[in-house]
């Protein structure tokens, strides 16, 4: 299979394979499908040893972009100045939980308006008003997130750790689950498999707490195994496979009797008298150990059998090679990097610092066949967007209006097919997962048109008004950001280093200045540029370089090339 270039995208997206001349919007065309088999030709022959290449502007951008939820110019000029392990290491830093999300509500009588609900008992009439905070709460710490890797990670785990609202609906859970992830963020994954297997709301969502002795209840037992740690591997028989068989879920089901969660004080509970304390036998897969008799810590016991075997560690540095490089695994990156990140990831007991360090670091995750492969998520590019153009949202003043418009981006990335907090299946979202699509599922009829229209909003009206605010882009401050803007050349440059994670051809570049000042030479923007700038409170000047501006970056986001990373 062909890496997925610029022109497999433009074709995918608008039907064609070369640049636009004269339209700036996107077409409708069918969906290219691309298999996703083991090549005969590997698509790189680089693997984990140190990048030593150029390191710039573009190679930053490359690691900010697939490790945070979009970046600007104040971002890149902030960190210019790093090293790559340095910078690294800087993604990778430790953070402090957030506050907890608040009530923002009249209706809920609960607690007042700004103050949190997470601990209050009850009031499961309110669980509405509760999950709106929540599901804001959560979108606002990736509008805002610090220049870490901890969102983006969070957001991983909760796409391999599925859990979803309208099934588990108790917000309490779904909190002390989404603290989960961004405590074990970047911590030991062993360890947080073990807190994810007894976390309330994983109870509630894959049946834990309806299992127990004598009526053992399956379905979390088989998707530890299948979707959360080691995975199926080849099939060798009905409903076995090599990693594991029907006989180890059985029994995996068995050691994990007893756990049952608790709405009251939302937390999880072990009842002995429902735990099945006979001898848990295992298949060959496992070595055929046997399980007695451990209480409430048997299901310990179970997850350090799991993760003995090196397989669990190359199926979960599978996952995090689909997630920030791209989804296909040949044999030469399964040789020369999912199996020695594996072997990194063993050697450290499971902790993902030392496996995403080297991979951050590694020649690989800089080939030049490795950028502007993925298509963004809705997340990516809803988020990645208000924070390319600095977008301000209201501040703790105005909690009410700030939460609304954490909650505005939510629907945005809800109506184009990602639902933060309600993954379509336990399987998490198929565009990592399905095959042949994978990424390209991002793009449909359905969501195409919504997201041209939803960069045209911003771009070309006042944006999203709600009370007094008004959430829009300032095109003035973004071309204030670039070295130059009265230069047409390096303002747009610039725009295309930022926007895209490739460079642009000619022609496209030139197309760009005949939409930023079309039929008149490049000094006819200097000159507009600068009567601005000479009086700045002139609404005609203003209003010529705005009306430019917005022109220009509607273009840009319209075309193929937005939709890369």
């Amino acid at each position: 299979m062909k890496a997925l270039t610029p022109e497999a995208v433009r074709k995918l997206i608008t039907g064609r394979s070369h640049p636009p001349k004269q339209s700036n919007n996107f077409e409708s065309g069918s969906q290219k499908k691309v298999s996703s088999k083991r090549q005969e030709k590997a698509r790189t022959d680089t693997g984990l040893e140190p990048y030593s290449g150029s390191w710039g502007n573009q190679e930053i951008a490359h690691l900010l972009r697939r490790t945070t939820f979009g970046i600007n110019f104040n971002d890149l000029a902030n960190v210019s100045s790093m090293t790559l392990p340095d910078l690294v290491t800087s993604l990778l830093q430790d953070e402090t939980l957030p506050d907890p999300p608040l009530n923002v509500r009249d209706g809920y009588t609960g607690v007042p308006i700004g103050q949190t609900w997470v601990n209050k008992s009850g009031d499961f009439d309110f669980n509405q008003d509760k999950l709106y905070s929540l599901g804001a709460w959560t979108m606002g710490h990736m509008v805002h997130q610090n220049l870490t890797l901890r969102e983006k990670m969070a957001l991983f785990l909760h796409n391999h750790f599925v859990t979803q609202v309208e099934i588990v609906v108790e917000a309490r859970h779904l909190y002390s689950y989404n603290n989960l992830l961004r405590e074990y963020a970047l911590g030991n994954f062993k360890e947080l498999t073990k807190q994810m297997t007894i976390n309330p709301a994983m109870l509630v969502y894959l049946n834990g707490n309806l299992n127990e002795v004598g009526a053992a209840n399956e379905n979390y037992a088989r998707e530890l195994f299948e979707l959360f740690t080691i995975g199926k591997g080849e099939q060798i028989g009905e409903g076995d496979y090599t990693n594991y068989t029907e006989q180890d879920v059985l029994a995996a089901a068995r050691v994990l009797t007893g756990w049952v969660n608790d709405y009251l004080v939302n937390t999880s509970n072990y009842i002995s008298e429902k735990h099945d304390k006979g001898d848990k036998q295992f298949s060959s897969a496992f070595d055929n150990v046997v399980l007695s008799n451990n209480e409430e810590q048997e299901y310990i016991d179970l997850i350090e059998m799991i993760f003995s075997k090196k397989e669990t560690a190359r199926f979960i540095c599978r996952k995090l090679y689909r997630w920030f490089i791209y989804y296909t695994i040949d044999d030469q990156v399964e040789q020369q990097v999912i199996d020695p990140l594996a072997q990194i990831m063993v050697d450290n007991d499971y902790e993902l610092k030392p496996v995403l360090t080297t991979l951050f670091n590694s020649a690989h995750f800089f080939d030049e066949a490795n950028r502007g492969c993925l298509i963004k998520s809705p997340l990516d590019l809803t988020i990645g967007f208000f924070r390319q153009f600095n977008v301000a949202f209201p501040d703790n003043a105005d909690l009410i209006n700030q939460y609304a418009n954490w909650r505005f981006v939510y629907l945005l990335a809800l109506l184009q097919e990602q639902r933060l907090g309600d993954p379509p299946s336990v399987a998490g979202w198929p565009a990592y997962y399905q095959e042949p699509q994978f990424y390209q599922i991002w793009i449909n009829a359905a969501t195409l048109p919504f997201k041209r229209d939803l960069t045209n909003f911003f771009t070309l009206g006042p944006g999203y008004e709600s009370g007094d605010f008004i959430l829009g882009i300032d095109p003035i401050a973004m071309a204030e950001s670039v070295s130059q803007p009265s230069d047409p050349n390096i303002l747009i440059q610039e725009l295309i280093d930022l926007l895209y994670s490739i460079d642009l051809i000619q022609d496209q570049k030139d197309f760009l200045k005949e939409v930023l000042i079309p039929g008149l030479p490049d000094f006819e923007w200097t000159v507009e540029w600068n009567n601005y700038k000479s009086d700045p409170d002139d609404p005609n000047k203003l209003a010529a370089v705005s009306s430019k501006l917005r022109a220009l970056f509607s273009t840009m986001l319209s075309m193929a090339e937005y939709q890369l990373s």
